[in-house]
């Protein structure tokens, strides 16, 4: 039997998959997600919510409902800090990190959140369940599928039965993780560094360990000693938390250790009462898929790029690569989007990838076991002088990884076949620093308005024509224009005297997703051929996909990959 229902089938209900619904369903497109396990537990899996991410779910009416929903209170300390032990020395101290303090800054309209991953996922199941046409099913996996000029016939196993059910959709979406089998069943393939060394993540509940220590409230506390160098940090306020044990030695065994041993071993409390929750032995990797899909056929999150969990990216990424091909599928499916389109998602996406997995390695680089040095634990001044030269060496080397908004917010599609260059150049690249800028490709800047509304708040789930000054009377043929043609274009203007600067021009078009597809100081008379380029019907030159395949094996930065096949996991700190 054959059903017709969903016009989008994602394998995969995780963040990335879940995500990519919501975006998909609150611009009408019905779409089935496949899940084969039941999705709950304590798995040491992402924590970091970024500040990107939080603006998508604020987009979507759920940002509130995340930061409600938390074991950890907002007002929690955002911290990081770095000891010998939970009961030695202090190393040093970063606040504010991943800008998750609860303050209101210009550059962004929300603020991070350190919050498990298992909550972020209850929150966004509930609320792609609430969404008209999103039906998520668990407890099936891909069986197969076969695609046509129309569509895909997808089949789905149910695991309690075993029966097989052929499900046509328009396309399918591999969302299915580090093992995908959709990205196995197009043939493509993870190139890069082959698997490297073994870290060991415990979830465990110790009530009394925060009263145990003085190092104060943080989200990550890096234990940097020669027995386990290692990071702990809170999964909520009630007495669970996680511990990493990083870059084991190749002949330990995580199966044959005593987990509990080795908690105690790295925080140097010795009588601190544990139970263990579970454990998951894992290994860092840094690899990228040759191409993110083929036909009708995609793949979003860790299906198609893998890397050290070293800076809370992973997760996020991939929830950046469903709004990235969400609105995409969107557009194609409801006309108005041309057969470039979708072409660009590989093209916008995969040197974000190339440059946030150089990052991640970069932050792997140097974790506890780099930072151990004689004499680290030694009371007296030579101690403190080896102390002293490690701290010294920790704010040289890992702010980055905990000040990222250079990257989380800097990343630009200035090269896309679906944005119009104006011939100006985005500020250099920076991982710690971002500067606001309007050059196309560019995320849109962001300021709080007068009303005390953000500036994104007033943009459309369409295009938005941004009017930073004056009348804007030539917005009405461009509209109709737009109405013509089926594209959703909203026109603000929002009347704030700082916006003419800060976008350096009196109009900004801006994409669903927030990033400026042109901006100029009066509308082009050919309104059509504007249009069609940024919705794809025009690439204006070397069709993406094609441009992409040329060289699939970039991996960007100092990472330089080695072409070697294997199995992939990874794990989101």
């Amino acid at each position: 039997m054959m059903e017709h229902m969903p016009e989008i089938l994602i394998i995969g209900a995780g963040p990335v998959g879940l995500s990519l619904a919501i975006e998909l369903g609150h611009r009408g497109i019905a779409c089935l997600v496949a899940e084969r396990n039941d999705r709950v537990g304590y798995s040491p899996r992402a924590k970091t919510t970024n500040v990107r991410t939080r603006e998508h779910l604020r987009r979507w009416g759920i940002a509130d409902a995340l930061r409600q929903a938390s074991p950890i209170p907002p007002d929690y300390g955002a911290n990081v800090v770095f000891a010998t032990r939970m009961n030695g020395p202090l190393l040093a101290r970063f606040e504010n990190a991943m800008h998750a303090r609860r303050e209101r800054n210009e550059l962004f309209s929300e603020e991070g959140q350190w919050v498990p991953q298992y909550t972020l996922e209850e929150v966004l199941r509930s609320h792609a369940a609430s969404l008209p046409g999103v039906r998520i099913e668990f407890g099936c996996e891909l069986a197969g599928f076969e695609e046509d000029g129309d569509g895909v016939a997808v089949q789905l196993r149910e695991l309690g039965t075993g029966q097989v059910r052929t499900v046509r959709s328009r396309y399918l979406i591999g969302a299915d993780g580090a093992r995908s089998a959709v990205r196995d069943a197009i043939g493509a393939r993870m190139l890069g560094q082959a698997p490297g060394l073994k870290n060991y993540s415990i979830i465990f509940r110790a009530p009394d360990l925060a009263s145990l220590h003085g190092h104060g409230e943080a989200f990550m506390y890096w234990l940097v000693n020669p027995d386990v160098p290692a990071l702990l940090g809170p999964m909520d306020q009630h007495g669970l938390w996680f511990f990493m044990a990083t870059k084991l030695a190749d002949d330990v065994d995580p199966a044959s250790v005593d987990p509990a041993s080795l908690i105690r071993r790295g925080t140097g409390l010795d009588d601190l009462a544990i139970e263990i929750v579970r454990g998951d032995p894992w290994v860092a990797h840094s690899r990228i898929a040759d191409t993110y899909g083929m036909g009708r056929v995609f793949l979003a999150g860790d299906a198609c790029h893998l890397h050290p969990p070293f800076g809370g990216f992973g997760m996020n990424m991939g929830i950046g690569d469903a709004v990235d091909l969400g609105w995409k599928l969107a557009a194609t499916l409801q006309g108005w989007g041309g057969p470039d389109l979708l072409a660009s998602y590989q093209a916008e996406r995969r040197p974000v990838h190339e440059r946030v997995i150089a990052e991640a390695m970069t932050n792997y680089a140097t974790v506890g076991n780099q930072l151990v040095r004689p004499a680290l634990e030694d009371t007296g001044p030579d101690g403190d002088a080896v102390r002293e030269q490690v701290g010294a060496q920790i704010h040289a080397t890992k702010r980055r990884e905990f000040d990222t908004l250079g990257v989380v917010l800097g990343y630009r599609y200035a090269d896309s076949p679906i944005t119009v260059s104006d011939g100006t150049t985005a500020p250099p690249e920076d991982v710690v620093r971002y500067v606001p800028s309007a050059v196309p490709g560019c995320l849109a800047p962001h300021r709080w308005l007068r009303d005390g509304s953000s500036l994104y708040d007033h943009f459309g789930i369409g295009y938005t024509l941004l009017i930073t000054e004056g009348d804007g009377a030539e917005a009405d043929a461009f509209a109709a224009a737009a109405a013509a043609r089926g594209v959703p274009l909203t026109v603000i203007a929002p009347d704030d005297p700082r916006l003419p600067a800060l976008y350096e021009a009196r109009l900004a078009l801006i994409r669903p997703d927030q990033h400026v597809a042109w901006r100029g100081q009066r509308l082009p008379e050919d309104a059509r051929s504007l249009l069609d380029r940024i919705t794809g019907h025009s690439s204006g030159g070397e069709r993406p996909s094609e441009a992409y395949r040329s060289d699939p094996r970039r991996i960007g930065g100092d990472a330089e990959p080695m072409l070697r096949d294997g199995l992939a996991a990874s794990s989101d700190a």
